[in-house]
């Protein structure tokens, strides 16, 4: 008799959640070794980031690509201004929305999908999008990037206003 532990772990199939299950197909097709996490989320890593997808079945199909960052010491610690940056962030780009979740950046972007949406490109754009904000947040929130200042309107390190 077979060891009913060492079966390997198979997706649920496809028709018990249709929108995770065409999502595992394109992060396999594009070689990023996707998982079902215990909350049922899509997990991969991407250019060494954890990233996840969630989806939403029902009416309608909601796509939520998504990471969470621990925010490091060299970022200022003021919770206002790690909110003004997410608001920044949020309002100049599409798509991408940022947070502060327990003091750890989370960065989402997401998407209702129907049957005839090409999800190889969702997924493709939205993931690239997600590590942009990331990357935006922090330049931002340093003094770098659009503005050059702070989203807290404090001048730049060289002394121009933002």
């Amino acid at each position: 008799m077979t060891d009913p532990t060492s079966l390997p772990n198979f997706p649920p199939s496809p028709d018990e959640h249709p929108l995770r299950g065409r999502v595992l197909d394109v992060l396999i097709d594009q070689g990023l070794n996707p998982d079902i996490d215990s909350d049922g989320d899509v997990a991969f890593t991407v250019q060494d980031q954890q990233l996840f997808i969630r989806c939403t079945e029902g009416d309608f199909q909601i796509m939520r690509v998504f990471g969470q960052w621990a925010i490091g010491d060299a970022i200022p610690a003021d919770p206002l201004l790690r909110l003004q940056t997410c608001n920044d962030i949020t309002l100049q780009l599409n798509i991408v929305k940022t947070g502060i979740a327990n003091g750890t950046l989370v960065v989402t972007g997401e998407h209702v999908v129907t049957p005839e949406s090409d999800l190889t490109a969702l997924v493709g754009v939205t993931i690239q999008l997600v590590l942009a904000g990331v990357q935006m947040w922090h330049e931002r929130i340093l003094g770098g990037g659009e503005g050059d200042g702070p989203a807290s309107g404090q001048p730049a390190p060289d002394g121009d206003p933002a």
